[in-house]
């Protein structure tokens, strides 16, 4: 399982969350057998704590935005990782 947890970590959070919508639809037709259910479900939840994440790393980039001497506005980098 390593191995999808590291494909999950190279994905941007739009390729997060769309993954993780269309697995939210599968789920909810009800139309894969059980083991397979529960292999998506395992599969969003990561995807739910990834893209959470990386909400939370835009978040401190946003508040690192602080006035300059000048009055303009400056940015610190944040990490996505």
């Amino acid at each position: 399982m390593a191995d999808a947890a590291d494909d999950i970590e190279g994905l941007s959070f739009e390729q997060a969350l769309a993954e993780l919508e269309r697995i939210v639809g599968q789920l909810e037709s009800g139309q894969a057998p059980l083991e397979q259910s529960i292999e998506l479900y395992e599969r969003g939840a990561r995807l739910k704590a990834h893209c959470e994440k990386r909400l939370e790393a835009a978040r401190l980039r946003v508040e690192k935005i602080v006035m300059g001497a000048g009055g303009a506005a400056t940015a610190e980098p944040a990490e996505f990782n």
